[in-house]
C-alpha cells in the first residue's frame, strides 16, 4: 500500500463515525474514496454475505485490449483511477490486473451494480414462490405506501423505473432526492428510506416515462426482504453466494438503526468474485446444479423494456440493456459487470472515479469494453 493511502485510511478510520450519512460517499475527495471504497464497513454497517466452496476460475488465453487509439491498459487504468479489471471468457480467466493497491483479496464496493445483485434475487423470489407475480401491487408487500404516489405502482414497473413518481438523480446537488433519501424524523417500524418514498408526489401516470432512481431500488430489496423473511444478504448467499461458489464473503451494507440494507447501492465484494456473479449468469442462473431464478427470467430482466433516449441502449429490470443482447451492471466512480452471452464473455472494472458520473469517462470506460471485444474477435 502507498503511504498516502496508507494514511488516508487511518485517517477516515480515525474519523468514522457510526452516525455518518450514507450518501456522504457522493462528496468524498479523491484520497477518501481509494481509501474508503475498499473498506465500506469501517463507515457503514453491513451485513456478511457469506461464501461457499470457491468455484475455479482457471486461465485462459492471456487477452490485451486493442485501445483504438493506441492506448495501453496500464495508461487506461492509471488515467481513470482503476482498482481492477478482470476478463473472462467460456469461464477462464483471460485478463486480471490491479491498481491503487488493490489485490485479490479486495473488497471493492460496487455502487448501482447491486442493483443488478437486487434484481437477480426478485427472480429468486418469484421461483420460490415469495413473490406471486411482478403485477403484484408494491403495496402488497409494503403497504406503508398505500397512502402516496406509489398506491398504484406494480413490481414490474419498479423494476423498470417507470413508476411515475417525481425524482432527483444529480449526484452532485446535496439537497437531491439521492442525497437526502436516507435523512428525515424516524417512525417506528417503518424503514426511513420507506417513510422518504412514501412523501414523493406523482409526476406521471405509472408505466408512462423512464426515470432513473437509486430509491427504488432500494425499495425493491426491502420488497425481497418482506417477501422471503430474510435480510438481502442472506438471501444472496442461500441462493448465490454459497451453492454457486464464491471465493470470498461479501458485504451489503445497512441502516444501522432500522436494518434495511441498500438494495440500490451497498455490496462489497472481490473482483473475482463479481466475475463469477457474471458467470452465473451467462450459465443461466444454475448454482449446485439446481436453477435459481424462475424460468424465463434472465431472458425478461436483460432485454429492453425502456427506452432511454440513447441509440442502441434501453433498460431491462435493473440492467442496461444493449441492442448485441449484452447487458451490464453500471455503478458510479467507475463500476461496471459486462456480460455479453454471444461472446460468452464477462468483463468487471473496479475504480475510483474523480467524478460520480461523467460523459468523458463513461466514453472511456465504453472503449475499454470495446478494445476487450476488439481483442476477443
Amino acid at each position: 500500500m502507498r503511504a498516502s493511502t496508507a494514511l488516508a485510511v487511518l485517517l477516515l478510520v480515525a474519523c468514522a463515525t457510526p452516525h455518518a450519512r450514507r450518501t456522504d460517499v457522493l462528496f468524498w475527495n479523491q484520497a477518501q474514496r481509494e481509501a474508503a471504497f475498499r473498506a465500506m464497513q469501517t463507515h457503514y454497517a453491513s451485513n456478511v454475505v457469506h461464501h461457499g466452496q470457491p468455484h475455479s476460475l482457471p486461465a485462459g488465453e492471456p487477452l490485451l485490449p486493442r485501445f483504438a487509439d493506441g492506448k495501453t491498459l496500464d495508461v487506461y487504468m492509471t488515467e481513470h483511477h482503476v482498482a481492477g479489471v478482470m476478463v473472462l471468457q467460456d469461464g477462464r480467466v483471460r485478463l486480471e490486473r490491479y491498481g491503487l493497491d488493490a489485490d485479490p483479496s479486495t473488497r471493492w464496493t460496487s455502487f448501482s451494480v447491486a442493483k443488478s445483485f437486487t434484481s437477480t434475487l426478485v427472480g429468486a423470489a418469484l421461483r420460490d414462490g415469495a413473490i406471486h407475480g411482478l403485477d403484484d401491487p408494491v403495496t402488497r408487500y409494503i403497504p406503508e405506501l398505500a397512502a402516496g404516489a406509489y398506491r398504484d405502482v406494480t413490481v414490474r414497473q419498479l423494476l423498470e423505473m417507470r413508476s411515475g413518481v417525481r425524482w432527483n438523480e444529480d449526484y452532485s446537488d446535496p439537497h437531491s432526492d439521492v442525497a437526502m433519501m436516507y435523512e428525515g424524523a424516524r417512525q417506528p417500524g417503518v424503514p426511513l428510506l420507506v417513510s422518504y418514498m412514501a412523501r414523493l408526489p406523482s409526476d406521471t401516470a405509472p408505466g408512462t416515462r423512464w426515470v432513473y432512481k437509486t430509491g427504488e431500488t432500494d425499495l425493491i430489496g426491502i420488497l425481497v426482504t418482506r417477501a422471503t423473511g430474510k435480510s438481502l444478504a442472506r438471501y444472496l448467499s442461500e441462493k448465490i453466494w454459497q451453492p454457486y461458489g464464491m471465493g470470498a464473503d461479501a458485504l451489503w451494507l445497512k441502516d444501522e438503526v432500522d436494518g434495511t440494507e441498500a438494495g440500490g447501492s451497498g455490496v462489497s465484494a472481490t473482483l473475482a468474485d463479481y466475475a463469477r456473479f457474471g458467470q452465473f449468469l451467462l450459465g443461466g442462473g444454475i448454482a449446485a446444479g439446481k436453477p435459481v431464478l424462475a424460468e424465463g427470467w434472465l431472458t425478461d430482466a436483460t432485454r429492453t423494456h425502456s427506452a432511454i433516449g440513447v441509440p442502441g441502449r434501453g433498460y431491462g429490470y435493473q440492467w442496461w440493456t444493449y441492442d448485441d443482447g449484452s447487458f451490464e451492471g453500471i455503478g458510479i466512480f467507475g463500476q461496471l459487470l459486462h456480460v455479453d452471452p454471444r461472446r460468452h464473455l464477462v468483463i468487471v472494472q473496479l475504480a475510483a472515479w474523480p467524478v460520480a458520473t461523467d460523459e468523458a469517462q463513461a466514453r472511456a470506460r465504453a472503449a475499454f469494453v470495446q478494445a476487450v471485444n476488439s481483442a476477443v474477435d
